[in-house]
């Protein structure tokens, strides 16, 4: 999941421009931006019949739409002929249809986008691959040229600017200033929040630390707790304080207060000196140790471990491992929860157009150089997979309106990003992308033990978002075809982060689906019959795995002498930038 600098500057046509000219002229396209568009051009070209019968259907769409501008022109009611995506607010202001030139300006660009995009996918002799990263390229370009992102052609912008005497104008040119200064549109100021202070508040302890995580130790908060510890692997690709945003919002708060022993890993801000640091090394100093550490703390001999993002597809690597390295009743580990966790990457979603074997070596010779990939560059490609809410809304709101992003902790948490060691993340570009070696049965060797995923047999609760980009749903439902264990599967509401941090509340804010998945069940077959439920999926989960928990012991010491207390929760490797 990266991008490079260059990648980050796609967001603008002219680079975008720029890198389709460089390609035809046979120079380099390390990101692959050019190459599909130029083999979306050739197999228009190459199929005269289809072009033709195209072009008369445009020829169409133009009629219809020049009639609908004299109509409009003329006073004459006239309906919409393309209307915006129930999700783009882009034209949400009432003047956007009220006004007959700013429809008109609307509906023209509308109508491009929409006829582009449906010739991008039509495009007849065109591989997927190609057609979803043409598609996808020109997408950006298109959202990149919205009449909304530029002041002449935004008329809220333009009344906001005489409203105040050009005083937002004023305020957009700082907020300019201060992006430019920063590297990046900026979705939160780094003053909004302090972590320790406003987020990652759940007290507890640092009870274990090496060079690459700390181990936070939550204190209980009842006398008892359940005999069976839990234990989170966080994704290193972000900071760990994801799940403990606020005592309101923080899924660490929840366990504790539902009688659980919470461990909880606080992966280190890799530098140059880490460059060969490897996969092994997280799953053995990061996996394996988090779950011995939180054994020696409760005594417990298994534990409840959960894997989120890429921590769940590192912790799913680890039980494969375990499965194939200890006696099946010695696996350490209880039960698997896995959140919006990838196994199998046939199919990863908009994050294949930065990931090919170009992409990867021009990653690898960056990653050479500095021994690291800076988390600032993936996290320009997140934004750029949903570039219109994350990149131009900030543009406009911040440039044209003159606003300052409010302060929101899951944008500061998002702002807040980490690096990635060179010789793991090529490793996992390559095996787990690139390959996707993970589902194929023993085709990896890791710590001396070959993978199968069909080795895991512990109970296995699996947790996704319908609107996931990141991890999509039907592809992390995969992971039921390859384990032997008991399945249950649940389909959340919301995306890859608040499908996750979707706290209890009255009334319920979001849904989810649930339910038994077999082993040759397909999403649509799951989805048939799995029970729909509104609220919070956590509830479901508390009622899945208490049962399994053992019984209720008295909480043990947050520190120990063989683990004593390094620091105060939330630790100092989350601080680090």
């Amino acid at each position: 999941m990266s991008v490079t600098k260059q990648t980050k500057a796609m967001a603008t046509p002219q680079a975008a421009w720029r890198a389709v000219n460089q390609a035809v002229e046979g120079k380099v396209d390390p990101i692959g931006v050019a190459t599909p568009l130029i083999h979306a051009q050739l197999a228009w070209l190459s199929h005269p019949q289809e072009m033709s019968d195209t072009l008369a259907e445009v020829s169409t769409r133009l009629w219809d739409m020049q009639t609908h501008a004299w109509h409009r022109i003329l006073g004459i009611p006239s309906k919409d002929i393309v209307s915006p995506h129930p999700d783009d607010t882009r034209f949400a202001n009432p003047i956007w249809s009220e006004s007959a030139g700013w429809d008109i300006v609307k509906e023209w660009y509308l109508a491009v986008t929409h006829q582009v995009q449906d010739m991008l996918y039509n495009t007849p002799g065109l591989s997927g691959r190609d057609r979803r990263r043409a598609a996808f390229w020109w997408r950006k370009w298109l959202n990149a040229i919205a009449p909304t992102n530029f002041l002449f052609t935004n008329p809220e912008a333009m009344q906001k600017a005489m409203e105040t005497r050009g005083e937002s104008l004023l305020r957009g040119f700082n907020n300019f200033v201060s992006d430019f200064q920063a590297g990046d549109v900026q979705m939160a100021r780094p003053t909004d929040f302090v972590v320790g202070k406003d987020l990652a508040t759940t007290p507890g302890k640092v009870v274990f630390r090496n060079r690459l995580l700390e181990v936070v130790h939550y204190t209980p908060t009842r006398e008892q707790v359940h005999e069976t510890p839990i234990v989170i692997v966080t994704p290193w690709i972000n900071k760990f304080y994801i799940l403990d945003l606020n005592p309101r919002k923080s899924m660490v708060r929840f366990l504790v207060d539902q009688g659980f022993d919470v461990y909880i890993t606080s992966w280190k801000n890799p530098t140059a000196d880490m460059r060969d640091v490897t996969f092994d090394d997280y799953l053995m100093e990061g996996v394996g140790q988090i779950i011995e550490t939180a054994r020696g703390i409760s005594g417990a001999a298994k534990v409840h471990a959960v894997g989120y993002c890429i921590g769940g597809a590192a912790l799913t690597t680890w039980m494969a491992w375990a499965n194939a390295h200890y006696e099946k009743k010695q696996v350490p580990v209880e039960t698997v929860t896995l959140l919006t966790t990838l196994v199998d990457y046939h199919k990863p979603g908009d994050i294949e157009v930065f990931l090919d074997e170009n992409s990867v070596k021009w990653l690898e010779k960056s990653m050479a150089e500095k021994g690291y990939l800076d988390g600032k560059e993936m996290a320009s490609a997140f934004r750029l997979l949903r570039s219109n809410s994350l990149v131009w809304h900030y543009v406009v709101r911040g440039y044209l309106f003159g606003e300052a992003p409010p302060p929101f902790d899951v944008l500061f948490w998002n702002m807040d990003s980490t690096r990635m060691p060179a010789a793991m993340h090529s490793w996992y570009l390559r095996n787990f992308y690139l390959e996707n070696l993970l589902i194929r049965k023993d085709a990896l060797t890791l710590a001396g033990e070959k993978i199968d995923l069909g080795r895991i047999t512990q109970p296995l609760y699996s947790v996704s978002a319908e609107d996931d980009h990141i991890a999509p749903w039907r592809q992390t439902f995969r992971i039921n075809n390859f384990v032997a264990s008991s399945r249950r599967y649940v389909l959340s509401s919301s995306g890859h982060i608040l499908g996750i941090v979707n706290p209890v509340v009255n009334p319920p804010k979001r849904e989810y689906q649930v339910g038994v998945a077999e082993r040759h069940d397909t999403p649509d077959e799951w989805r048939e019959r799995a029970a729909h439920h509104q609220g919070s999926w956590w509830e479901d989960w508390m009622a899945w795995l208490k049962p399994k928990s053992g019984k209720l012991v008295a909480a043990p010491a947050v520190a120990t002498q063989a683990f004593p207390a390094l620091a105060d929760a939330p630790g100092s490797y989350v601080k680090e930038i």
